[in-house]
């Protein structure tokens, strides 16, 4: 899905990540599950790339279903990726996700989920190298990706921010497609190891320019993040 030009979201709406294209190669926002990565190169043929040109993958944070097959980047291509320095022992597999109580579930949308999982591959491999970042860094990778600090999801989770697209991708810091229940009211998401600091970053959301959100899971909102803000406050 081409969400603007030299920008793409791959996957759907269960689990998606970014493909930036430029002219001095490609940068990812997230890396999906495992078998995202023929997805990937399908788009990348489409294209005319290669995962060669990927310069680098920024990591939302660090959960088994964004890492994907980022590490087989790295190690086959030497393709740096990118994590908040709060979220880098999960990402290396150091330290594990707390287990969160399980959240309320419709059958259907639970098993769409789990397809999804279990076809794409639910174990990924951990990192065995990050590069770390915090709040308000620039990266030196093409689409110049803005660090936005969004703790709550887990320790380091971060919204990214495409100035030259006016697009912020916010990984899980919300969702609008409940994964376990279909409910498509924007929302925070489920698993989220701290709901009040979850609840607490949307402020910092709201600040950020850009005309278009994009989830991990979930539609894209097609507004702007304080108005996505204020849909899930008034939902409430």
């Amino acid at each position: 899905m081409q969400l603007a030009p030299g920008l793409h979201r791959i996957g759907d709406d269960r689990v998606a990540f970014l493909l930036v294209v430029a002219d001095d190669g490609l940068t990812l926002v997230d890396a999906g599950l495992p078998g995202h990565r023929r997805d990937l190169r399908r788009a990348l043929r489409a294209l005319d790339r290669t995962e060669a040109d990927v310069r680098g993958v920024v990591l939302t944070h660090g959960d088994q279903d964004h890492i994907g097959f980022a590490e087989a980047l790295r190690v086959e291509h030497g393709v740096p990726v990118y994590v908040h320095e709060a979220d880098a022992a999960r990402t290396r597999g150091d330290e594990p996700a707390p287990s969160n109580p399980m959240p309320p579930w419709r059958l259907g949308a639970a098993l769409g989920f789990v397809a999804t999982m279990l076809t794409k591959g639910i174990r990924p491999r951990h990192l065995g190298e990050v590069r770390t970042v915090v709040d308000g860094d620039v990266l030196p990778l093409p689409g110049s990706p803005v660090v936005v600090g969004m703790p709550g999801h887990s320790p380091g989770s971060i919204a990214v921010l495409l100035p030259e697209h006016r697009v912020v991708a916010v990984g899980d810091a919300l969702t609008t497609r409940h994964v376990l229940t279909g409910d498509t009211t924007p929302q925070l998401t489920p698993f989220t190891d701290d709901l009040a600091e979850a609840d607490a970053s949307l402020a910092r959301l709201a600040q950020v320019d850009a005309d278009v959100v994009v989830p991990g899971h979930g539609t894209v909102w097609r507004g702007t993040p304080r108005a996505l803000v204020d849909a899930i406050r008034a939902a409430r």
